[in-house]
């Protein structure tokens, strides 16, 4: 038998015994367990894969969604601070099923006098109110809000039967609408609109100094609910955190407003010679033409000229947007209006900003240069953006709507800014664009998975604010800009996969931590090349139309190969954090004696010491068997070793090898609850690092620890998980060895940061 035979019986030996002593230490315990796993597959969690969302997580063959067009004529009174509309209403029923009833949104209904959303939540006294928030808390004055429905008719003009619950609108139908066929309906109303710097809100006005005002209007008519095939009809009460689930139509808007009023919305503007001036129209022309720097269409001068004085009259601003889930729309006397054009590929888009002289400061130099950027990065990271135009306008909020947003960032009185206000309208315009992909186009249900638009959108934000300005939005802090959410106390906690009016942190839970968990499933988990194409394919997928969650999980593995229910389950299913560290690490060298560890392994063989074949051997430094000469031996010391490469490999493939010379035994702790990869950097006597990285299905056996054995041709000084912060462990205190001693003066000036 040669010495090669021999060292390879010894192994097998050795493998072979530790895995008789697992199986005597599983009889120890007899009893039936559940499947707990962190790597137990998610078929119980998401729903079964039917023909209309498949298996792979695309649309099936029968998957149909509804379309709703809207004809609408809007009238916005300044005077009274009112809107109202006359509203034609086609019902395209693309399903299988007859419809007995149609469910409308009426969103503006949250603002009704004896409106209930008031009363839902508990607190005590604030310390300060505005006059109008103390007159409706304590004086029996609410706002007025909420629609008021003057009729709602059939295309013959007959009445139909109709009931309102909260913030839906139940249309009984004269006959079920079949499938393939469809349904013309009219609904007139008005509302008065609200303050919404004074009571909040996602749509409102606002009073300038000079007693101007400025209109951001949205949720302002009556709009269909969603009608699929996962739920049926999406008709939850709106109850102004949770937002929206819509259908995509086409909208034709005729918008009449005070004359002087400048307007953009959703769409594009149909008659632009009528509603601007001769030199606008020509600007107006010009900026279609104009890629490098933005161009005003309507100047500062201009704007300013028409705030000193009310101008008589109206006019009327016809829109056309196809394709879109919701209209928007913002207007004023006091906005001026720059643009630029942006190429994607083969196809030019608008970028367009509105704002008042409070705004110019920041607003000129930034704005419609955030928006090119933003439409540019999205449209690399999903699809060419597919509308003609994107607006943004500066109003004191942040809320998004197709082609259109609302963004806040103004200067002060005299004119200055911080860098703060800066980045965080960089940060607002960039988040709010970015939503015309999430989940404008593709059309998740905000109602039910905030998540699959705010998280979604704040993750792909990371990567288009970076390409904006990568020194003021670098990408170090994230994604341990979570790790103070994610350690936080377990009982005001949500998993990611819960419907938003219900959770604790709205932001962080919504926005912050499952854009976290895409950036480091991105760049610590697939590596940038696989998840973009799943990412990309998912988005493409699901464009113009209704993913849900098991579509988005179920594509990403499918365009990847990768198993990552772990993943799922871990950050979106649970409110595990993160916390792996180096519970102790043993340095061993090379030996051709037998220790006395493999003399008792032999030994339960029958096998004497003095019989054991010859073999290398493990001894650690911190074993009596260790003398100091075996520091500086190395693996080609050791004849048994050199006779075994002679015989078995060839002078070239022995060129390529290299002996190591010593032997670390990395022992990993986890008490953290998430299984993550284990990224480790190894330091050495010479100063120079090397990484390695172990997958997170190191941890698929033993939830608690693992053993690594690590061979170095260096002595290590020092071993660190996790060197860059890229996994958001919630404890850093065991990411070292030798561990770090946190001096009184440390632990001071943590307590203070945290104070």
């Amino acid at each position: 038998m040669t010495k090669s035979v021999l060292i390879l019986l010894a192994l097998l030996m050795i493998s072979t015994s530790f895995f008789a002593q697992e199986v005597e230490q599983k009889k120890e315990s007899q009893k039936a367990h559940y499947n707990i796993s962190k790597f137990k597959q998610l078929q119980e969690e998401l729903p079964t894969p039917n023909k209309q969302h498949t298996a792979s997580g695309a649309p099936g063959y029968e998957y149909t969604q509804q379309k709703v067009d809207y004809k609408m004529n809007i009238v916005l009174d300044d005077e009274n601070h009112r809107i109202s509309g006359d509203e034609r209403i086609t019902y395209h029923n693309n399903s299988k099923d007859y419809l007995e009833y149609l469910w409308v949104q009426l969103d503006q209904n949250l603002r009704a006098a004896d409106s209930p959303a008031s009363d839902r939540n508990g607190g005590g006294p604030r310390s300060v109110y505005s006059p109008s928030q103390f007159t409706k808390s304590f004086m029996g004055k609410p706002f007025d809000g909420g629609f008021k429905i003057e009729h709602l008719k059939d295309d013959n003009g007959k009445d139909i039967d109709y009931m309102i619950n909260n913030t839906m609108m139940r249309v009984d139908l004269p006959k079920p609408i079949a499938p393939g066929e469809s349904f013309v309906f009219n609904i007139k109303w008005w509302y008065n609109i609200n303050n919404y710097i004074e009571d909040r809100g996602r749509s409102g006005f606002e009073i300038f100094e000079d007693g101007n005002t400025a209109y951001a209007i949205a949720q302002f008519y009556p709009r269909l609910a969603v009608y699929n095939n996962v739920e049926g009809w999406q008709n939850m009460q709106f109850w102004g955190s949770s937002e929206f689930a819509l259908e995509f139509g086409d909208f034709d808007v005729s918008i009449t407003t005070p004359k002087d009023f400048i307007l953009n919305g959703t769409g594009v503007i149909q008659n632009p010679k009528d509603v601007l001036s001769k030199k606008q129209y020509e600007r107006y022309q010009e900026a279609q033409l104009t890629y490098d720097n933005p161009v005003f269409i309507v100047t500062p001068e201009e704007a300013t000229e028409a705030g000193k004085g009310k101008e008589k009259g109206t006019k009327t601003w016809k829109l056309r947007a196809e394709n879109v889930r919701d209209f928007a729309f913002a207007t004023s006397r006091r906005y001026m209006w720059d643009a630029m054009a942006v190429k994607l590929n083969d196809k030019t888009v608008m970028a367009y900003s509105l704002y008042p002289e409070e705004g110019k400061e920041l607003w000129e130099e930034h704005s419609t240069r955030v928006v090119a950027n933003t439409l540019k990065v999205y449209s690399k990271h999903t699809f060419d953006y597919p509308y003609p135009q994107a607006s943004s306008i500066n109003v004191q909020m942040g809320m998004e709507y197709p082609m259109i947003c609302f963004n806040y960032g103004r200067a002060d009185r005299n004119g200055k800014f911080s860098e703060r206000t800066k980045k965080g309208m960089i940060g607002v315009i960039t988040h709010e664009v970015g939503h015309n992909f999430f989940p404008m186009i593709v059309n998740s249900d905000e109602r039910q998975w905030t998540w699959m638009d705010e998280g979604i959108n704040s993750f792909v934000e990371i990567l288009a604010e970076y390409e904006y300005d990568p020194e003021l939005f670098p990408t170090t802090k994230y994604p341990k800009n979570m790790v103070g959410y994610m350690k936080g106390d377990q009982d005001r906690l949500a998993p990611i996969m819960s419907q938003g009016d219900n959770v604790f942190n709205f932001g962080s839970n919504a926005y912050g931590k499952p854009a976290a968990a895409l950036f480091i499933l991105r760049q610590t988990i697939m590596g940038p090349e696989l998840f973009d194409h799943a990412f990309r394919t998912y988005a493409n997928r699901w464009k113009f139309k209704h993913p849900t969650p098991a579509d988005f999980f179920r594509t990403m593995e499918d365009a990847s190969a990768m198993d990552l229910d772990w993943f799922w389950r871990g950050w979106f299913f649970t409110t595990g954090n993160n916390d792996i560290g180096i519970k102790e690490v043993k340095k061993y060298h090379l030996t051709n004696k037998p220790t006395a560890e493999a003399a008792n392994v032999y030994k339960r063989y029958g096998i004497e010491k003095d019989q054991i074949p010859p073999s290398l051997f493990l001894v650690s430094e911190d074993s009596e068997e260790f003398t100091e000469d075996l520091k500086g031996k190395k693996a080609e010391d050791y004849s048994l070793l050199t006779d075994y490469l002679n015989e078995n490999f060839s002078e070239e493939e022995k060129s390529g090898m290299e002996a190591p010379k010593y032997f670390y035994e990395l022992v990993f702790e986890k008490p953290g609850d998430l299984v993550m990869p284990i990224i480790v950097e190894f330091e050495y006597e010479d100063g120079t690092k090397e990484r390695k990285q172990y997958p997170a299905e190191i941890w698929r056996k033993n939830d608690g620890e693992v053993t690594k054995v690590f061979p170095s041709s260096k002595a290590i000084n020092k071993i660190t998980i996790d060197p860059d912060e890229e996994t958001a462990d919630v404890d850093l205190s065991n990411n070292s060895w030798p561990k770090t001693t946190e001096t009184k003066f440390d632990n001071f000036k943590k307590n203070q940061i945290k104070g």
